[in-house]
């Protein structure tokens, strides 16, 4: 007979096959209490336990389905399609501006970086990458790198806080909440923006708002380092963190791994420094790396990269200023989203100058500004492929037109969904206990995982 094939795990000593010829037992409700004395009549016996759906780790809803052995993970399965989005299949029924809608709604924790990445494949698909503003550029970076602060602070807050340390929560809030506040200056809005578009950034940065920001990074930077002091010393961390869900590099490559995760592993791998977009090989930033990929070590590469962006931020500020004035959208008409837009005194953006202009005084502006707002512009044939660096790993966006108004294919490669394969092999061999650590170093979200 042919022997079964052995299991390995990432926990040393987590490879005993005589463990496999045991019954289980599966937990799925009921009376607790005698769901834990059948437990302790066959102690020998597995327990299938479900962890989630609603699962706090994960910034949305995922099923761990955990097969114990007492305390020991043997293996973990990945449940997820929780909450059926359909982002991809309706960019298909909207035309090339309103796809912005929808991806900003992805990642919502970092929605910037999905509005880049598909602004970007549609500019070059129509071939007008080198006609961006150079200030709508430098508007993209800023927000993309505020972005990946206000990401990285909010996966080390909500992980200190899934093991009862409420503290490392509320400092890391305090500290994205004054990048919430640029956000909201910049953009209108605290989330899903939808302000990145196929040409530029619908609006220049509202006046004295780089001043603004300059008030507030002191602010983030204190919170970061009060967020740093309670945790990288703290022995209780330390204990809950270091050695907790390693990966070794060969998993990493296999498993298409990227990111702070990869980074923690000691690969320097990140497409600004790599495949530049977006002007940043003109910036001054290192790439953090260590040796080994735990828990610990993702969190310091974290809080490296904070301070890495703090640094491309201050250069952004600077060109800003000496930017001041220049157009933030393409000037070529068919494509330039008709925005022009200003907040009027019933606090909606209707520029009064324009409205009268479109409704009054031309009819060629009308009949474009309706032509271009319903049915939007044609994009030539053909697919493009586009990569970013999102502070979860590497997002790609492979986007399809058949020359019309509307995507005809627009997939994304979310750094979330390809890190999750690798939780298996983190967890299987370890504690029930690290399981929640391990998840909550991913840094997981939900509505990039599921659509």
């Amino acid at each position: 007979m042919k022997k079964p094939k052995q299991k390995i795990f990432a926990t040393p000593g987590g490879n005993d096959p005589t463990l496999d010829d045991f019954p289980e037992v599966i937990a799925q409700g009921g009376d607790w209490e005698d769901v834990v004395e059948e437990i302790r009549r066959i102690s020998s016996e597995r327990i299938v336990l479900n962890m989630g759906p609603v699962h706090p780790s994960t910034h949305g809803v995922i099923r761990l389905i955990l097969e114990l052995d007492g305390e020991m993970v043997r293996e973990t399965r990945v449940d997820i399609g929780y909450l059926h989005t359909g982002i991809e299949k309706n960019m298909e029924f909207r035309n090339w501006t309103q796809g912005s809608t929808f991806v900003t709604r992805m990642d919502y924790v970092a929605p910037f970086f999905q509005e880049v990445a598909y602004a970007l494949a549609v500019e070059k698909l129509l071939g007008v990458t080198d006609q961006i503003p150079r200030r709508a550029t430098l508007i993209r970076v800023l927000l993309m790198e505020l972005n990946r602060i206000a990401s990285h602070i909010v996966a080390i807050g909500t992980g200190g806080n899934e093991l009862g340390a409420t503290t490392m929560m509320t400092i890391a809030f305090r500290g994205r909440e004054q990048i919430l506040r640029i956000f909201e200056r910049v953009t209108g809005l605290r989330m899903n923006h939808a302000f990145v578009r196929p040409g530029g950034v619908p609006l220049d940065l509202p006046p004295g708002t780089v001043d603004y920001i300059r008030s507030l990074l002191p602010m983030v930077r204190r919170d970061i380092g009060e967020l740093q002091n309670l945790t990288l010393q703290n022995p209780i961390f330390k204990k809950r963190f270091i050695g907790v869900g390693h990966l070794s590099m060969s998993a990493m490559m296999a498993l298409g791994v990227t990111g702070p995760m990869l980074r923690a592993g000691g690969l320097p791998a990140d497409l600004r420094k790599d495949a530049p977009y977006c002007d940043y090989e003109t910036y001054e930033f290192d790439v953090p790396t260590y040796d080994t990929s735990d828990a610990y070590n993702r969190t310091l590469v974290r809080f490296d990269e904070c301070y890495q962006s703090l640094r491309i931020i201050e250069q952004v500020l600077a060109r800003l200023e000496k930017t001041e004035g220049e157009p933030v959208m393409i000037q070529d008409k068919a494509i330039a989203w008709p925005a022009h837009l200003t907040v009027g005194p019933d606090g909606q953006g209707n520029n009064p100058e324009y409205i009268k202009k479109i409704m009054a005084e031309s009819m060629e502006a009308l009949i474009h500004h309706f032509k271009l707002a319903t049915e939007g512009f044609k994009v030539p044939v053909g697919q493009t492929y586009q990569q970013v660096e999102h502070p979860k790993g590497v997002l790609g966006t492979h986007v399809v037109s058949s020359g019309g108004t509307r995507p005809f294919r627009v997939h994304f490669r979310d750094p979330s969904f390809n890190n999750l394969q690798a939780l298996s092999m983190a967890t299987e061999g370890g504690q029930l206990a690290d399981v929640v650590v391990t998840l909550a170093s991913f840094d997981p979200v939900a509505g990039g995982v599921d659509r």
